[in-house]
C-alpha cells in the first residue's frame, strides 16, 4: 500500500501502462474495463493525456492509442547512454585483447539488465542478448553491484529478492561475507549459474553515488580458477579497460 494517494496520477498510470500492455488501440469503454473503471470516471484524464500529447484518438474509429512521446522523453536525457556511449569501443578492444566475449549491465528494478555486449573475435563466442535480466544475486555482476551499494539500497534489494529470502540465517550471513570480499578485492571470479562451462568475470565501473554506475564483465568459455596464469591476465585486462571507461565518463582513479 503507497503511503501517499494520488488518484488522479494513478489512473493516468493505469491508462498508460494498459495501453502499453495491449499495443492495440482502444476505445474509452475497453480501457475502462482493462483497468476495472467506470469509463466515465477518467474521460477527463483521457482527455487531458490526449491533449498533453501522451495519447491520440482515431477520428474515424474514436479509439486511442499511445504515441511516441513517452519513447522521446525515455530518450531526451539518460546518465547511462553517456556510459554505453564511452564504453563501446573499450569493450571492443577487451574483446580482442583476451579474445573473450564482454557485456555491460546495470541495475534496473531491482534486477540485472544486460545494456551491452561485445562477442568475441574468435570463430565461438558466448552472445547475451541486451535487454536481458537477471536475479542480482544469481550473477557476478549482480554481486559486484550489491557489493557496491550503499548498506540501506543494498538490504532493501535483498529484502525483496525471493532467492535471499529462501536463504538460511547462515547461508544470508555467508553471502554478505562474500559480498564484503568483492568490495575489497574489487572483483568477483565465478563459474556461471547459467551457462555450464563458462566462467564470468566482473568488476564495478562508474559509481553507485551517480547514475552512471554498472558492472564490465568477461564471460569466459572454459573453467578459469584464480590460480591459473590465464586468470591473472583476465583480471589485469579488466581492470585496465574499467580504468579507461571510468576517465572516459570523466571519473578520477
Amino acid at each position: 500500500m503507497s503511503k501517499y494517494n494520488a488518484p488522479a496520477l494513478e489512473k493516468g498510470l493505469d491508462i498508460l501502462e494498459y495501453l502499453s500492455y495491449r499495443a492495440i488501440p482502444l476505445s474509452q469503454v475497453e480501457i475502462a474495463k482493462g483497468i476495472n473503471k467506470s469509463a466515465n470516471e477518467f474521460y477527463r484524464m483521457l482527455v487531458c493525456l490526449e491533449e498533453r500529447g501522451y495519447i491520440s484518438k482515431d477520428s474515424s474509429s474514436g479509439k486511442f492509442s499511445l504515441t511516441l512521446k513517452l519513447f522521446q522523453l525515455s530518450h531526451s536525457h539518460s546518465p547511462i547512454d553517456g556510459l554505453l556511449s564511452a564504453s563501446k569501443a573499450i569493450m571492443e578492444k577487451l574483446s580482442h585483447k583476451t579474445n573473450q566475449s564482454c557485456h555491460l549491465s546495470i541495475i534496473k528494478d531491482k534486477e540485472l539488465m544486460v545494456v551491452s555486449q561485445v562477442k568475441s573475435p574468435g570463430p565461438v563466442s558466448l552472445s547475451i542478448e541486451e535487454g536481458s535480466t537477471f536475479p542480482l544475486i544469481k550473477t557476478a555482476s549482480g554481486k559486484v553491484i550489491l557489493a557496491c551499494l550503499d548498506d540501506k539500497y543494498r538490504n532493501d534489494i535483498l529484502q525483496s529478492d525471493n532467492y535471499f529470502m529462501s536463504f538460511s540465517d547462515e547461508k544470508q550471513i555467508q553471502f554478505m561475507q562474500q559480498l564484503e570480499s568483492i568490495k575489497v578485492n574489487g572483483y568477483v571470479l565465478q563459474k556461471s549459474n547459467f551457462n555450464l562451462g563458462v566462467t564470468d568475470l566482473s568488476v564495478p565501473v562508474g559509481s553507485s553515488k551517480s547514475g552512471l554506475f554498472g558492472a564490465l564483465a568477461i564471460s569466459s568459455l572454459g573453467d578459469v580458477s584464480k590460480e591459473q596464469e590465464s586468470s591473472e591476465y583476465l583480471v589485469e585486462s579488466i581492470f585496465e579497460a574499467a580504468k579507461s571507461i571510468n576517465k572516459a565518463i570523466g571519473l578520477k582513479s
